[in-house]
């Protein structure tokens, strides 16, 4: 601790672990399971509970409430852990609980930005780089792979996922599997095809792109099932790392995918999405 910038206001029990050039700033509160990494930054009024770690170079803004008893009824008590990984940007008045059941985690990656008063609750599972807008919510058992972006004001079904790279828009509602790659919005919710300035902006090359446009339109334009569906799209897409993950995230669905149900009615119609999508691959 004599490396570290403690303000003597700030509320730290023993046994708390404090990491090399860490910043406590007045009033916030260490609980004594929490470990805190080199040159993490806590904020006046934070609250870190629990067995929580916090990875290195993180920062943590005013109010935040991180590592508290989950809301799950099903609680008795167990051993349970948060761990948030390195660089993060947990802001002001975000709540982070811990787990339910023995020995199972929350986890949130690194270079994530939690934007205020978002919720991530227990048994969730959040990948690197995710960013989730001002008071979007995860409830439990939820999974956000890398690179998602998630809307403000947008609730997040249990034990739904939100596939890497997908962009779902603010004051959405997610009751289902969001689809990797892609881009939606609304509630009910409405897919718009891929991601497409995100995909670019990420360095995706054009052959990439048009696979996995391709196979988006056999997933949800065909009309087939979905079973059908990837088996014709690994026949007949030139197949890559990206178009394997899209066949994989849609086999291992449990939720069901998004829109999937009626699909052709839930999306764009073919002429707009063509058009939306000429239009974007000529902007970016």
């Amino acid at each position: 601790m004599s490396q570290s910038n403690i303000h003597p206001a700030a509320v730290i029990e023993p046994g708390a672990k404090i990491g090399k050039n860490v910043t406590i700033e007045a009033y916030a509160v260490i609980k004594g399971t929490v470990t805190l990494h080199d040159n993490v930054v806590v904020k006046s009024h934070a609250y870190i509970d629990g067995n929580t770690t916090i990875g290195e170079g993180t920062t943590i803004w005013p109010s935040a409430s991180i590592g508290t008893k989950t809301q799950d009824l099903k609680f008795r008590g167990e051993e349970t852990f948060v761990v948030i990984g390195k660089h993060c940007e947990i802001r002001e008045f975000v709540t982070i609980n811990s787990s339910c059941h023995e020995g199972s985690h929350v986890r949130i990656g690194d270079h994530c930005l939690i934007m205020a008063y978002c919720h991530v609750a227990h048994n969730c599972e959040i990948g690197n780089r995710v960013i989730m807008a001002n008071n979007a919510m995860l409830a439990g058992h939820v999974i956000v792979d890398d690179f998602a972006i998630i809307g403000g004001m947008t609730p997040v079904h249990q034990f739904s996922r939100i596939g890497r790279y997908a962009m779902v828009g603010g004051f959405s509602r997610i009751t289902h599997d969001i689809p990797p790659y892609t881009i939606g919005a609304g509630s009910p919710y409405k897919l718009g095809g891929l991601n497409l300035v995100g995909l670019k902006r990420h360095g995706f090359p054009l052959e990439v792109r048009r696979a996995l446009t391709k196979a988006f339109k056999m997933t949800y334009r065909s009309g087939m099932r979905l079973s059908d569906a990837l088996d014709q799209i690994e026949s007949e897409v030139e197949t890559n790392p990206h178009v394997q993950h899209w066949i994989e995230f849609c086999r291992s669905s449990k939720r069901g995918l998004i829109g999937f149900q009626g699909a052709l009615s839930q999306a764009l119609p073919d002429e707009d999405f063509d058009e939306l999508e000429e239009l974007l691959e000529e902007r970016v």
